[in-house]
């Protein structure tokens, strides 16, 4: 896989040169976070480039870790992880919980990209709190440029194609609740780091329209799933 290598037979450096090279860690983390299409994988990875993303997925089926199948209904490639990409989940989940816990959060919140976190909400938005009937919740971030400002998520339960959808576009759907945020402080939130109703007493989030949503938010926003880890002091 690598032209470099260790050049030993330990199964740790075996594994590195696996898993060391660049994004290789992040399309496996993708993949266990349920993108399965390339276009799901770019929009996770936004700073990839495609003719990379396909080098390394063909790495990693070429080393039976991922899987390449076809959707039946389009004849476009889908692709899973083996049982030896999911035997990786532990090892993924660990390194997000360790950098969660013992990183430097300015670190992180230097590289703030709106669409990457849009979505990820979207992925990992919750809508079992959210009534049985189409709502659309435009998002507005009024500190980045204009065409990466607006974003709308619309959750559906009865609808066909998924739950939950993202737009860059109007819809054209009445909106059930605005969100007008910084993106520092909405990743902020994504990330565990500030809750909602701290944002809201600060005065760096601001919602408008149905209560109930509202009151909610804290239940159907999707969090990162390190959110939950605490920051810890190091020596």
């Amino acid at each position: 896989m690598t032209d470099w290598g260790y050049k030993q037979f330990c199964p740790g450096a075996m594994a590195s040169e696996v898993l060391g090279t660049r994004w290789t860690i992040l399309v496996i983390r993708k993949l266990l976070c349920g993108s399965h299409r390339f276009n799901d994988l770019r929009r996770g990875l936004p700073h990839i480039s495609p003719a990379l993303l396909s080098k390394r997925l063909r790495e990693l089926e070429a080393l039976g870790v991922v899987s390449r199948q076809h959707d039946p209904a389009s004849g476009n490639p889908l692709y899973q992880l083996t049982e030896a990409g999911e035997e990786l989940r532990p090892v993924i989940m660990a390194m997000g919980c360790w950098g969660q816990r013992w990183l430097e959060t300015q670190l992180s919140m230097k590289n703030l990209d709106p669409s990457l976190l849009m979505w990820d909400m979207r992925r990992n938005l919750n809508p079992e709190p959210l009534p049985a009937r189409r709502i659309t919740i435009q998002i507005l971030y009024h500190d980045v440029t204009p065409r990466r400002a607006k974003w709308w998520l619309i959750i559906d339960k009865s609808s066909a194609d998924g739950v939950v959808d993202l737009c860059k576009k109007d819809p054209g759907h009445d909106v059930d609740l605005y969100v007008v945020s910084d993106l520092r402080t909405m990743t902020a939130i994504w990330m565990g780091l500030m809750s909602v109703v701290e944002a809201q007493d600060s005065g760096k989030l601001q919602l408008t329209g149905e209560r109930q949503l509202q009151a909610d938010m804290h239940r159907w926003l999707g969090l990162s799933v390190f959110a939950g880890e605490s920051k810890r002091v190091g020596p």
